[in-house]
């Protein structure tokens, strides 16, 4: 799990992220990323509809996956917004290593590994 300093706080910063970021699209995730020269590392959000899944711990379980591949993918001086959005119901049951390549994939496509 990512630490707090690396999350998200509050509505308004997200609606800023969605309004102005650039989007990558991937397998089944999407990634949308600003530049923030405020902050000194990364601030991340996992975002998981009810339309993926109806059970909340399925979309727990999708948030825990993600939050831990972006701690152990990122660097912390990285001084970027993310919110990874997932579209989905498979990433909560593959394997860790695909969804960690996804991710990267998605990363590199950013630019941001």
């Amino acid at each position: 799990m990512i630490s707090v300093t690396h999350r998200f706080h509050g509505h308004g910063s997200l609606q800023y992220l969605h309004s102005k970021a650039a989007i990558v699209r991937g397998q089944g995730i999407s990634l949308k990323y600003i530049s923030n020269t405020k902050r000194s590392s990364y601030r991340a959000a996992v975002i998981v509809s009810k339309k993926v899944h109806k059970s909340a711990v399925v979309r727990n379980r999708i948030r825990r996956r993600l939050y831990e591949i972006i701690r152990r993918t990122l660097e912390p001086t990285t001084s970027y917004d993310l919110a990874i959005m997932v579209y989905e119901e498979s990433v909560a049951t593959i394997p860790a290593d695909q969804l960690e390549q996804r991710v990267a994939t998605l990363l590199t496509k950013a630019k941001l590994m």
